[in-house]
Parts: C-alpha cells; sequence; structure tokens
C-alpha cells in the first residue's frame, strides 16, 4: 500500500531554545493525524537542542551558519518543500491535542486562504491577540506610545481586536509565532521579508499576501499555548532595537518619496525615543501585554490540555 503523501512541512527556527525544541516537535505531531516532515532551521545555537531533534525525532537540521533572522531562516526551511502546506513555528510553541488538524480543516473551508493562524494563549493562560487589524498609521502610533501604560486604550483594543470573542474569519495580520501557509502563496510572494531580522516580519508577510489576492484566516478552532520569549529573552537589549528598527522599515516601507521625507524623519525620532525609553524601563520594553482570561468557551471546547512529550523532554530549559 503506498502511504499517503505528507501534507505539511514544520519549519522551525532554532536558537539556543533547549528543549522545547524538542517539545514542540512532539507536541506537533500529536496534534496532527498526519505525518508531518519537520525541518530545522539552526540559526547559530551552541546548546546541542537542534543535532538532538535530527538524531532522536528525525528532524531535517539546516545551518544557516550565524543568525541571520527569523524570517530569512524560515525561507531556508521553505526552501524546496513540496509539500502544499508549511507550518512556520517558533521551539517555544505547545500545541494544543488536534491543533495542527483544526488548521488545515479551516483552511480547507477558505480555498483563498494563504496564512491560517491559532488561537494562543500565553503560558499563564491568557487570550494572546495573535489576529490584528493592520496599523494605520495613528492607530500603530497610539499602540506605541499607550500600550505598555495603557493596554485597555481603544486604540490598542481595535488594532488587536481584542473586544471581539475569537472566531474563524478574515484577518489583517497573524502572529508569526505559529502560521500555516499555503506553499504556493507563500513562494508568489518571495517568503518573507529577509530584510527584517526580527519582528514585523509576519505583518508584511500578510499584507503582500492579501495585496496579491490571498487571504489571512484566524483558525481559533486550533489552540496552542506559546511559553514565551524564551530565547529573544538571552538578549533583550538586542531584541528590543531589532522591534524598534523592523516598526521603522515597515512603515517607512510604506510612506516612500521626498514627499513623505518629513514624516520618515518623525517616526524616526519617535521610535528612537521610545527605544531609549525601552532601555530604562523593563515595561516599556515588554509593551501592551494580553489581559484578557481565556473564556470558558475556549477552555472547554478546544482541547485546552496541550500535549506533552513524554520521558526526559518535557520540561522547558533555561539554555
Amino acid at each position: 500500500m503506498t502511504p499517503e503523501p505528507v501534507a505539511v512541512r514544520l519549519v522551525l527556527v532554532a536558537y539556543n531554545s533547549g528543549d522545547l525544541l524538542a517539545q514542540c516537535i512532539t507536541s506537533a505531531r500529536a496534534s496532527s493525524a498526519r505525518a508531518l516532515e519537520v525541518v530545522v532551521v539552526d540559526n547559530g545555537s551552541d546548546d546541542g537542542a537542534p543535532e538532538h531533534a535530527e538524531a532522536a525525532l528525525g528532524a531535517r537540521l539546516v545551518r544557516s551558519g550565524a543568525n541571520v533572522g527569523y524570517g530569512a531562516a524560515a525561507n531556508l526551511g521553505a526552501a524546496g518543500a513540496t509539500t502544499p502546506w508549511l507550518l512556520v513555528a517558533n521551539p517555544d510553541v505547545v500545541f494544543h491535542a488536534g491543533a495542527v488538524d483544526a488548521l488545515l480543516a479551516t483552511a480547507a473551508r477558505w480555498p483563498r486562504a494563504a496564512a491560517v493562524g491559532p488561537l494562543i494563549l500565553t503560558d499563564t493562560g491568557l487570550l494572546y491577540p495573535s489576529a490584528r487589524e493592520l496599523p494605520s498609521l495613528v492607530r500603530g502610533a497610539m499602540h506605541a506610545g499607550l500600550g505598555w501604560w495603557w493596554p485597555a486604550n481603544r486604540w490598542t483594543a481595535a488594532y488587536r481586536r481584542e473586544r471581539e470573542d475569537p472566531s474563524e474569519g478574515t484577518t489583517g495580520w497573524l502572529s508569526g509565532s505559529v502560521m500555516l501557509l499555503r506553499r504556493e502563496a507563500f513562494d508568489s510572494v518571495q517568503g518573507f521579508d529577509p530584510g527584517y531580522f526580527m519582528y514585523f516580519e509576519d505583518l508584511d508577510l500578510c499584507e503582500r499576501l492579501t495585496a496579491a489576492g490571498w487571504l489571512c484566516v484566524y483558525a481559533p478552532d486550533g489552540v496552542v499555548t506559546h511559553i514565551g520569549a524564551h530565547s529573544t529573552s538571552q538578549e533583550s537589549t538586542a531584541m528590543a532595537a531589532a522591534h524598534h528598527a523592523s516598526a521603522y522599515r515597515y512603515l517607512a516601507g510604506r510612506y516612500r518619496g521626498p514627499v513623505n521625507a518629513p514624516l520618515r524623519g518623525g517616526l524616526r525620532l519617535g521610535l528612537g525615543a521610545r527605544y531609549q525609553l525601552s532601555r530604562l524601563s523593563p515595561k516599556v520594553s515588554a509593551g501592551a501585554q494580553p489581559t484578557r482570561a481565556a473564556s470558558q468557551r475556549v477552555e472547554t471546547s478546544r482541547s485546552a490540555a496541550p500535549v506533552r512529550p513524554q520521558g526526559g523532554d518535557a520540561g522547558p530549559s533555561g539554555g
């Protein structure tokens, strides 16, 4: 009997992710009735986790040669794929029971879906706002300026769609921490823009997919837990700089030309000031944090308990 072709390539970008990498692979496989092709792109780890994933879990290991950033590494992991779907995820994600199959089921209901994103819970059980509107200049500025100290402000709430109940449907963009991507669509826009080292590459990708006639779809029937910025927490100052640089790259790219030069100058000054403030205040650096507890409907109807691997790879690592 001929085995069923593999439909999904799981692409994980590893940078000193410790045991979380194995936990992610194990939970992803357990969350689907389909076989997953697993590719781990090592961005310069020295903790042995990528090698363990290759030797013990059957992942294919791709070495980027350096820390080339998230989007560029994800592109390496997607290169040469023949599967119709790519599942790009952070290694600090745990898939709940049935999550991958739920994403695929949603994608089947939306033939023009290029990106499908799950409901994301934080490790403390809060509902992470992972399906957002595209940021307008005013909404983005107010979110950046107010969200860190007043997360319930109306601009942040509208941008993050926090006053809506989770429901399946189209959205402006999806969190790149877990994203099911139609390979045909991903290839048609040349994947992630490698000019973003980290942050905003998911927003930029979704915007380009939408401009090309595809859809981004929120699929809250699929549930994952994002344990947190495990690897980025090791270099918080560098990541804060990357976040603000990416914000400027995104906004400057949408306000081109001589007529917008004063606006770009104002954006550079404003983001530079916010970056300097973030170096002094961890609260500013952390930004607007999730405040909404997962609803009872989420807890009871979506297999809230994440799939945990068996044996020695069960716990997060400090690596």
